[in-house]
């Protein structure tokens, strides 16, 4: 008896999740839209001024991304123990593409930080900043998407802005510039490829991919962690007593308790916005993290970086116009 009820249990999951692809869930409206990027670029912003303070007396960066997909791991398994993911079955393959997905979100990152050690901060900005046009170049290759000639021509504001608002010194070796090139090619990847696992076949929910993947990603960033040294100097930093300070642990907890929710706005962000959107939306957070220098740490910058920003927000503004318009004439 006890074993028909489970087959009866598995069938009619079975039926939710294959009604669930057939039917997929009506497209989210230009409100919910508004309020995830709304909410993605606060907790960003917050996460990044979080993280400068962190750093500045932990300069540990690969310990930092242990600590936040650490913590999503635990936000996401305790979500689990409450009941509210249910976890898809999935086939070896479908389980090696999320081994993947891992190996690919940990590499950004390790990238990421090389290429900051071989170019300067600004140059590193504006390579950065071409992740759109990237992110461009995968769909139209690999999926055939096609976009309007005003979509295109919006790219030149959003790059040409960021270069502007972070104008500086210009350097970089040649290895610099291929692997900061590269680590932009992996994250326009990154982006779409959460995209496809939490709209395409699959059409995982934010929370199980997360839950699928952070604990893999863990493992991997503590690997890199022990091999650049982070870990020795850790053990170092906690003799000299800076861990065991009141402020030191609750700006770690609360750095954690950002990281995690910022993980889930990410990727929900992206399923709903579109992985495009997302990319537009880093370059509007470079220009805006500018601005929050200038107000927060009194960082002095040119009339030359004040017209980057403003140039910076006018492409979104005009890309938001054209997304918005696209989606009203469906």
């Amino acid at each position: 008896m006890e074993k028909l009820q489970r087959v009866d249990s598995f069938e009619q999951q079975s039926k939710e999740l294959e009604a669930a692809h057939t039917h997929p869930p009506p497209p989210a409206t230009v409100r919910a839209r508004f309020l995830l990027l709304a909410a993605w670029f606060a907790l960003n912003l917050a996460l990044t001024i979080s993280n400068k303070l962190v750093l500045s007396t932990l300069p540990f960066p690969w310990l930092l991304t242990t600590l936040h997909t650490s913590a999503t791991a635990l936000g996401c398994c305790a979500v689990y123990g409450f009941g509210n993911i249910r976890v898809t079955r999935l086939n070896t393959r479908e389980t090696l593409v999320l081994v993947g997905f891992s190996v690919l979100f940990t590499l950004n990152i390790a990238l990421s930080n090389i290429s900051l050690a071989l170019v300067s901060v600004p140059l590193h900005q504006i390579i950065r900043s071409t992740i759109p046009i990237s992110t461009i170049f995968i769909y139209r290759a690999a999926y055939g998407k096609t976009y309007s000639t005003a979509t295109y021509l919006t790219m030149v504001p959003l790059i040409a802005g960021v270069g502007l608002a972070t104008a500086g010194d210009y350097y970089c070796t040649l290895l610099g510039f291929l692997v900061t090139v590269l680590g932009n090619m992996l994250a326009s990847v990154k982006t779409v490829a959460t995209n496809e696992l939490t709209t395409g076949s699959l059409q995982l929910p934010s929370l199980e991919l997360l839950l699928r993947m952070s604990p893999l990603a863990t493992s991997q960033c503590v690997v890199y962690a022990c091999g650049s040294g982070e870990v020795a100097k850790l053990y170092a930093a906690r003799n000299e007593g800076v861990l065991q300070t009141p402020t030191m642990v609750f700006a770690l907890a609360v750095n954690a308790a950002m990281a995690f929710l910022l993980n889930i706005i990410s990727f929900e962000t992206n399923k709903v916005a579109g992985a495009l959107t997302l990319t537009v939306a880093g370059n509007v957070k470079q220009a805006l993290t500018v601005m929050l220098g200038i107000l927060l740490f009194r960082v002095e910058i040119g009339l030359l970086n004040t017209a980057g920003m403003l140039v910076t927000l006018g492409g979104a503004a005009w890309y938001s116009k054209l997304e918005i318009d696209q989606r009203q004439s469906i």
